[in-house]
């Protein structure tokens, strides 16, 4: 058994005001897409400006934020939502769903591309690759905060996490999901979309590589509310995930069908 580094999860204290790691991860997240897609804008003929990329940062911020907090409000805590409408906006009690951020971001990306003029599909495929490292660096933020930990094991890097309440020994599933949807799905997307692909391939392939990620990684992690929606083995997780497998495995084959989008849109203009 590994030791829990326990870190406290409040990074600053001024006064009343606490500024918590999972807080600041979020940051580190969107800088870091800023950066990356500014080294991605600076290639030429890249079709992206500075101002562009600041632009598109904003509106990916604003749809993961809201996005999250509906999200997670809608999926995991219904009841309290309909019990107090209101609690959708106590972001201090934390809670904040990956599938509602990425419907959120897919909105924000629509709303972007509406407003420069850009083909949705440049602008999502442009995205995929800057969305990893900010999902590592969410997944630290939670095992910072020993929130959203894994099953019971006997693996000798289990650990006990100080907010069990059953202090029993747990995968570090938030390790694990900092690993496979962050830094390994980073370095297929940056390597994959290194090179021109067909409209969406690269956003199928985003799809595709989470679903399958975060299914798997679903098997380790403590169910939400310890509850399994099916067959005493999916997770809620799982569940919401289904739908990006099919639908990045479906993308994906019709974005190399004969570049399938762009000639059902008559050769998209970019």
């Amino acid at each position: 058994m590994l030791q829990y580094p326990n870190i406290d999860p409040v990074a600053i204290s001024l006064g009343p005001l606490q500024i918590h790691w999972y807080g600041i991860m979020y940051l580190i997240g969107f800088a870091a897409a800023w950066l990356l897609a500014k080294k991605r804008a600076a290639v030429k003929n890249s079709g992206w400006n500075d101002e562009q990329v600041s632009d598109l940062i904003f509106y990916g911020a604003m749809g993961v934020v809201i996005g999250g907090r509906v999200g997670y409000m809608l999926f995991y805590n219904f009841s309290a939502l309909l019990g107090d409408p209101l609690s959708l906006f106590y972001v201090w009690q934390g809670g904040m769903s990956f599938h509602g951020g990425f419907l959120g971001v897919v909105l924000a990306v629509y709303l972007f591309s509406r407003k420069t003029q850009k083909p949705v599909f440049k602008v999502l495929d442009f995205s995929a690759p800057l969305v990893p490292i900010g999902l590592a660096a969410g997944r630290l933020g939670n095992f910072i905060g020993a929130e959203l930990y894994g099953r019971v094991t006997e693996v000798p890097w289990g650990m006990i996490f100080p907010t069990d309440p059953l202090a029993l020994v747990r995968h570090p599933s938030q390790l694990y999901q900092a690993g496979l949807e962050g830094l390994t799905l980073f370095i297929i997307l940056w390597l994959y979309s290194a090179k021109p692909k067909p409209a969406f391939a690269v956003s199928g392939m985003f799809c595709l590589g989470y679903g399958l990620f975060r299914s798997f990684v679903e098997f380790f992690r403590e169910p939400d509310d310890g509850i399994f929606v099916a067959f005493d083995w999916l997770t809620r997780g799982q569940l919401l995930s289904l739908p990006m497998i099919v639908a990045g495995l479906v993308i994906l084959t019709l974005a190399y069908k004969n570049n399938f989008f762009e000639t059902k849109n008559n050769r998209v203009k970019t």
